[in-house]
């Protein structure tokens, strides 16, 4: 992004506004964490459940309620909410590596189903814009359906690139309107990934790929209320945060060696600073303890860690550390004082969140298959649950040490699996590109807790 493009903006708070707006953020957490989990890694963007629910071990015909077929594969999640899952899959181009098909018949859908039976209450089918990126290179890993949906309840809004940004009412399935962002290519052409999120009125969509711009509608009318432009944005799929800076709220955006501040309210820059993270930007941005933490980047791998609040250019004066520890695809999953994250090779990592050091770096034990990894991890109760795209779903303990619980597999299931779990009413909801499952403890099932060892270093 070049910084003339913006005006930096602080706009000052008084102290009721400012406790106000604190109230009001933990209430919307507090409301929507127990029950659902209705974006990217939930709620609150952390990929965080205090649900200890869940059991320690399923499979075909074990600690399984259902399992439900799609219509085609996906790298994106499912989210819940009043009871019903959402989760989008593609079809009729680019399924088989071997034979891709006509770009013409290329499908998008949205299927909601109930979360206690699996039972399929209604599908939207898309039909795609045209011409979208060809089947090849890296689209050809992750597909035609990687944002995840977000919903506020009353209406679920899905972004399929090329294609649009798309609301429907959560009851019926109804359109209720579509957006254009764009029809542009990344030099690429590898598709997008960024997921959509919720702010007050507002559905704020990363069309990096499409218009190299990060975009807020009105979430009733799909009208645009601001856009923000930058050169920067190309080859970033990360789904960015809105966070509490201080009494007022920042839109974090991780942009190609950047990190941007905008003000959510109309798309203007408040701060920036740089971080080195070069091209392919993946994770999204992770919140903890006053500090953004940004991460990816290829061929060379940045971590950075920086301190909110501020406006301008805050490099010098609020960049803590920078670090060579870094996922790829991944967003790494937060708890007291570390990170951690499974990489594509399958080598679970764990760093310090104080000054980006390593604390472990170890091979999941996988009886032997090749790991890869798309989706992030979470964190359920006491346990980190990490999704492989073909070796099974594995169960950690949070600590200093690396601890391999369980690794769980569907074996009737050969397709990939791509998606972060979601975790909600005790339940974890997990999809392959053939099926959606939902995993629930049954009577006498593991789900004693984990006592991790204390301390980092």
């Amino acid at each position: 992004m070049e910084k003339e493009q913006f005006h930096f903006e602080v706009v000052p708070l008084s102290r009721a506004l400012r406790t106000a707006i604190t109230l009001f953020v933990a209430a919307f957490v507090i409301q929507t964490t127990a029950d659902d989990w209705p974006r990217f890694r939930g709620a609150g963007g952390d990929g965080v459940s205090v649900d200890r629910s869940i059991p320690l071990h399923w499979g075909d015909g074990r600690n399984l309620a259902w399992r439900a077929a799609l219509p085609g594969p996906g790298s994106s999640s499912p989210i819940v909410s009043r009871g019903r899952v959402f989760v989008t899959s593609y079809s009729g181009y680019g399924v088989d590596r071997d034979n891709s098909g006509r770009m013409e018949d290329l499908r998008r859908h949205l299927v909601c189903f109930d979360a206690a039976t699996g039972r399929e209450i209604w599908k939207q089918t898309i039909a795609a814009a045209l011409p979208e990126d060809a089947y090849r290179g890296y689209i050809a890993e992750h597909g035609y359906a990687s944002n995840t949906p977000v919903t506020d309840g009353e209406r679920v809004y899905a972004f399929f690139g090329k294609s649009g940004a798309i609301a429907f009412d959560c009851e019926t399935g109804r359109e209720l309107w579509r957006a254009n962002l764009g029809m542009e290519s990344g030099n690429r052409r590898w598709g997008s990934a960024a997921s959509p999120i919720l702010f007050q009125d507002k559905l704020i969509v990363t069309a990096s790929e499409e218009s190299q711009s990060v975009c807020a509608l009105d979430k009733v009318t799909g009208r645009e209320l601001w856009k923000a432009e930058g050169s920067n944005l190309e080859l970033v799929y990360s789904t960015p945060r809105v966070i509490d800076a201080g009494g007022r709220q920042d839109l974090v955006v991780a942009a190609v060696n950047e990190v941007w501040g905008l003000n959510p309210e109309n798309g203007k820059l408040r701060w920036l600073a740089e971080t080195g993270v070069p091209g392919n930007v993946c994770p999204g941005v992770v919140y903890a303890d006053e500090t953004i933490y940004t991460f990816g980047g290829f061929p060379r791998r940045v971590a950075a860690a920086i301190r909110v609040g501020g406006k301008g250019d805050v490099t010098d004066t609020h960049v803590r550390w920078t670090s060579g520890d870094s996922p790829y695809v991944p967003t790494p999953v937060f708890r007291e004082g570390a990170f951690y994250w499974v990489d594509r090779s399958g080598i679970a990592q764990c760093i310090r969140a104080s000054d980006g050091g390593s604390v472990y770096r170890e091979r999941l034990q996988s009886g032997g298959e090749r790991i890869q990894v798309y989706a992030s991890p979470v964190i359920v109760g006491d346990r980190i649950i990490a999704v492989t795209r073909n070796a099974g779903v594995f169960v950690l303990a949070p600590g200093p040490e690396f601890r391999q619980l369980a690794r769980n597999v569907f074996e009737s299931d050969n397709s990939e699996f791509c998606g972060t779990p979601a975790v909600a009413g005790g339940r974890l909801f997990l999809r392959s590109n053939e099926a959606l499952y939902c995993v629930k403890a049954t009577t006498g099932a593991s789900i004693s807790p984990v006592t991790a060892p204390e301390g980092f270093n």
